[in-house]
């Protein structure tokens, strides 16, 4: 009876399928236009997709299909105990056979159009599926075997706590030898006497690091027991297998990742070894054309510091924009955002830097200053202590450090007085306004006097008096003399010193300091007597000599 009722269905589709040409075309259309109604429907038996309907057939939706084939499927598998499964063409479909009933049938628009498969494909695979629907059926209703599945989801369970708690006896044995281990290698580590790795601020981080690790395995391990576990019942395993296929995928995404960026990587690699060579070569150059004799006057130990790190900075962002194609993530979205922001922040900042960077290129290639010099930047003066990219340090007399941008020093006019034609050290320089009645050339011989009695100062060469100016009530006088390199006192104590010497000898030979502004001249002489040198709370000192 059941072989006569196929053969009758297969006679009757064979018919509608051989009806003449104005009914097929009939039917196409009739078919067309249930197709753009219809839905995708999914037969899904046991937990497990078979076969996903994607058009219409002989008046039927998806969604009917679907439930058709699962009925027909869920009593054959709960009355028959003939499970094979087949397949029959039927000219462009195909009839999928369950035992001798009809399971469904799979028709040309029910092929998966992205991945081009045609209908016999499809038919394969969905009874492929069907076959494995059946086992895990029978599999299910087999006592032995679901006991042995429960015996392994609990042998599982059992290794998983076992591997959990080894991952934590493990941590807690490496975080009790780790603090030595580190103590010992970071004092081994040093440039010169400096410690380069703090022991006390790495654990912290490297403590950190093993908990992440440990949460990052143990998630690991309780997902592939999710994964084992499910996989061992039939009506859970697709939920398994699936969990297995998305991690599976992950790391095949990760792995051809890692493989697809290895040839670029290796390509920016040998970039930047290439960079280092010609940074080399191009320094050791630089080395020897700064050597002395060398024919460069313009490099010399002053300028190729500046020179060298200007050339290297010159090679490597050449290098960077070379390599950049070729590093990882180059090309995706964040990396060309990152690259945005970026550009954004140096070009709003760079104005102001780069104005300060050239203003120190200029300051070290004209050498208007060098480290040890004595020099006067509009109302500041010191000794240069440091010259840098950005920014000139000067210590003053008083023991004060200024910061002063390299912009205003090349925007101002900038005194130099350790630049002398004769001999070394720097030029110290007072002026004394003294009224036209004193001789000048006693002046002169005072002022040079006070010089000699001053310590630090340089006898050869010998001081200067200029007469500067000569005002309406008096000619001004300045003496300028050079301080010896090896006197450690700072330029204001030799200045106050100095001062000292020029009141006492004026004092000697009766000649008062005075800037006279005055109707008529005071009945007695504005000077100290000698006598009172040393008034209170001055201390007496013998003269020199």
């Amino acid at each position: 009876m059941r072989k006569l009722l196929q053969l009758s269905m297969t006679i009757g589709l064979a018919l509608l399928i051989s009806v003449p040409t104005w009914s097929q075309a009939a039917v196409a259309e009739i078919s067309g236009a249930d197709e753009a109604q219809a839905h995708v429907a999914a037969l899904v038996v046991a937990n497990r997709t078979i076969l996903v309907f994607r058009g219409s057939l002989l008046g039927e939706s998806p969604e009917m299909r679907a439930a058709r084939a699962r009925t027909v499927i869920n009593e054959v598998l709960d009355d028959s105990t003939n499970l094979a499964v087949s397949l029959q063409s039927a000219q462009e479909n195909f009839i999928v056979l369950l035992g001798t009933r009809r399971a469904f049938i799979v028709a040309a628009t029910d092929a998966d159009p992205l991945v081009h498969d045609s209908t016999r494909a499809a038919a394969e695979a969905a009874a492929d599926n069907l076959r494995q629907v059946v086992a895990e059926t029978q599999e299910s209703r087999d006592l032995h075997f679901m006991l042995s599945a429960a015996a392994y989801s609990a042998v599982a369970s059992v290794v998983f706590v076992l591997l959990i708690r080894l991952i934590y006896f493990a941590r807690t044995r490496v975080l009790a030898v780790l603090p030595r281990l580190m103590l010992r290698q970071a004092q081994a580590l040093k440039v010169g006497s400096t410690q380069v790795v703090d022991a006390n601020q790495l654990f912290p981080l490297v403590r950190r690091a093993l908990h992440t690790l440990r949460w990052i395995l143990m998630l690991l391990l309780g997902y592939e027991w999710l994964s084992f576990v499910l996989s061992r019942f039939p009506y859970t395993r697709p939920w398994g297998e699936s969990l297995n296929a998305y991690l599976l995928q992950v790391a095949t995404y990760l792995f051809d990742g890692v493989v697809s960026a290895l040839p670029g990587l290796g390509i920016a690699i040998s970039i930047f070894f290439i960079a280092r060579s010609v940074s080399g070569f191009v320094q050791r150059l630089l080395r020897r054309m700064s050597a002395p004799g060398s024919s460069d006057a313009w490099l010399n130990s002053e300028t190729l510091p500046p020179t060298r790190r200007l050339t290297s900075l010159a090679i490597w962002l050449f290098a960077l924009a070379m390599a950049y194609p070729y590093l990882p993530g180059a090309g995706t979205e964040a990396f060309k955002g990152l690259s945005v922001l970026v550009g954004l922040m140096i070009s709003l900042g760079a104005s102001s830097v780069v104005g300060q960077a050239a203003s120190g290129l200029i300051l070290t290639y004209t050498r208007t200053l060098r480290p040890g010099e004595y020099v006067q930047v509009g109302e500041h003066e010191g000794t240069v202590t440091e010259v840098g990219m950005f920014t000139t340090r000067i210590r003053t007399g008083i023991g004060e450090v200024l910061t002063i941008p390299n912009s205003m020093i090349t925007g101002t006019v900038t005194k130099n007085y350790s630049r002398t034609l004769a001999g070394s050290g720097y030029l110290l320089d007072t002026s004394v306004t003294i009224g036209y009645d004193t001789p000048w050339r006693q002046v002169e011989a005072m002022l040079i006097e006070a010089a000699l009695r001053t310590e630090g100062l340089l006898k050869t060469p010998s001081a200067q008096v200029l007469q500067t100016a000569l005002s309406d009530y008096y000619p001004q006088y300045r003496l300028v003399t050079q301080v010896s390199p090896a006197h450690s006192q700072p330029r204001a104590a030799v200045l106050s010193a100095l001062h000292a010497n020029i009141q006492d000898v004026f004092n000697e030979y009766g000649v008062q300091i005075m800037s006279p502004h005055y109707i008529a001249d005071p009945q007695d002489a504005k000077c100290v007597p000698q006598a009172q040198w040393y008034a209170a709370p001055a201390r007496h000192e013998p003269p020199p000599g």
